[in-house]
């Protein structure tokens, strides 16, 4: 089975984009593993952004989201980058900057899409 992660929300401030990469990295916990995709658009792509540091005892997007990019393809709207001025080099390991006819395959290609 395909599942297609959409992440709207910003990386804090709701717990959106947590939940979503909560589920993502269960999914590739399970057995047998579906495949998983993700792709982050508006505020979300700040959760890409390499160097976070949160307050002890606290999640980190980060972390979780290079949990996923190491077993799963991470991609990020350009034009939301660019409108939030986060550069390539300033992403997680792992994740990819897209496009929209990115998204439309990555969604077209699923067989189920969750939107967070």
């Amino acid at each position: 089975m395909k599942i297609h992660f959409i992440l709207n929300d910003p990386p804090y401030g709701t717990e959106r984009c947590f939940n979503g990469l909560r589920l993502a990295l269960q999914l590739l916990k399970e057995d047998p593993k579906p495949e998983v995709t993700m792709f982050l658009m508006a505020d979300a792509v700040l959760s890409a952004k390499a160097g976070q540091k949160t307050p002890d005892g606290y999640y980190n997007l980060e972390r979780m989201l290079k949990g996923v990019a190491a077993r799963a393809p991470v991609v990020l709207c350009g034009t939301c980058m660019d409108a939030r001025g986060l550069g390539d080099e300033e992403l997680v390991a792992g994740t990819v900057r897209g496009t929209m006819p990115d998204l439309a395959r990555m969604t077209l290609e699923a067989d189920k899409v969750l939107v967070f």
